[in-house]
């Protein structure tokens, strides 16, 4: 008996995704079906181009030809994605995803995450900006090596916007482009504000499929304002394991829970978890304490979307300009890799377990 388009569609209905827990057929992932005697093709349309789940997608769709249409089929199958989005509206409209990425005290390393987060995504095929909203402490552009660069001015529809600066693959802006390296920016809350609001609003950002921000530590002005100025997919919250970071991070969870505030967090990233020295990279010893981000997580009924090791080399890749996720088959390239794949993952299941997403008032 001929093999027909309906069998195969048919059969793929027993295919989930294992995030947004519907079949894809349902979801509408698959795309143009076509069957040529036993032989079978037909493409499913991710979420995003991060996906980690990717090669198990893959296999589940070729075992359910197989098993339910089929043993003889011949099956290829084209993964590709369209990165899934709930925003819409006058406010930058080629962005599809802006997650904020923000910390309840300094030092913890939230600039860092920031950038690999934005290297690893664009690294996996995603189209990134990151917006460094870090207005007193910028360090995106040193940290992709553009601190010699200027953003551009070009013309849109009699708009003078600025072109963001691309380093590995991200567009890039930040005050820090602005700012005399030596000088302090000794700036109050509106200044800032507006500030910030130029870089997001009087950029030509084209299409993304995510805009990374890059908050400043703490709940204060530039926190309120990006929330009031944009409609925020989610946060992430990043935090080390001591319990003095991990109370701010709790402090800053409850911020975006804020009925005035409402933005989904996406999750905490425990950064600094376990120290491995180069001569013994098996080894973990937890100087700032064991999983404590794991249980904040818990208790806050968020997921850990990873871990991230003190590593020397991680430090040394944002002093050079090239972020250490780009640091192939390393523990903590593969750390930050997870680590976009987890928040990808997040991404798309708050777009598909949502409503479009709004400035807040």
């Amino acid at each position: 008996m001929a093999i027909t388009k309906e069998q195969i569609i048919d059969a793929l209905r027993n295919v989930d995704d294992p995030d947004l827990k519907k079949d894809i057929v349902t979801l509408g992932m698959v795309r143009d079906v076509e069957v040529n005697g036993n032989d079978v093709s037909f493409t499913v349309v991710l979420t995003t181009p991060a996906c980690p789940m990717k090669d198990m997608i893959q296999r589940a769709c070729e075992n359910a030809v197989k098993y339910y249409v089929s043993k003889e089929a011949t099956v290829k199958v084209t993964m590709t994605a369209n990165t899934s989005s709930q925003r819409n509206g006058p406010v930058l409209p080629g962005v599809r995803n802006i997650i904020a990425v923000s910390s309840g005290k300094g030092g913890v390393g939230k600039s860092t995450i920031a950038s690999n987060l934005a290297a690893g995504l664009a690294l996996q095929g995603a189209k990134v900006g990151l917006v460094d909203a870090d207005i007193y402490g910028p360090s995106a552009h040193i940290m992709f090596d553009v601190m010699h660069e200027q953003p551009k001015l070009i013309n849109v529809n009699g708009r003078q916007l600025m072109v963001p600066v691309e380093s590995y693959g991200v567009k890039i802006l930040s005050i820090g482009f602005f700012t005399d390296v030596n000088q302090a920016v000794a700036w109050r809350g509106p200044m800032a504000t507006k500030a910030l609001n130029q870089l997001l609003n009087d950029a030509d950002w084209g299409e993304l499929d995510y805009l990374i921000v890059d908050l400043p530590p703490g709940t204060g002005d530039i926190h309120l304002s990006l929330v009031s100025a944009v409609p925020l997919t989610g946060a992430i919250v990043v935090s080390t394991p001591q319990n003095v970071a991990l109370a701010d991070a709790q402090k800053g969870i409850a911020m975006f829970r804020m009925p005035t505030v409402n933005v989904p967090v996406l999750g905490i990233v425990e950064n600094m978890a376990w120290f491995t020295p180069a001569e013994l990279p098996e080894n973990k010893y937890y100087i700032f304490g064991k999983g404590g981000a794991v249980a904040l997580a818990e208790k806050m009924g968020v997921p850990l979307l990873g871990q991230i090791p003190l590593v020397q080399s991680i430090c040394e890749a944002g002093d050079v300009g090239r972020p250490a996720v780009l640091q192939q088959n390393t523990p903590q390239a593969i750390a930050f890799l997870e680590l976009a794949g987890n928040v990808a993952r997040q991404v798309a299941m708050v777009n598909a377990n949502a409503g479009t997403t709004a400035v807040v008032s």
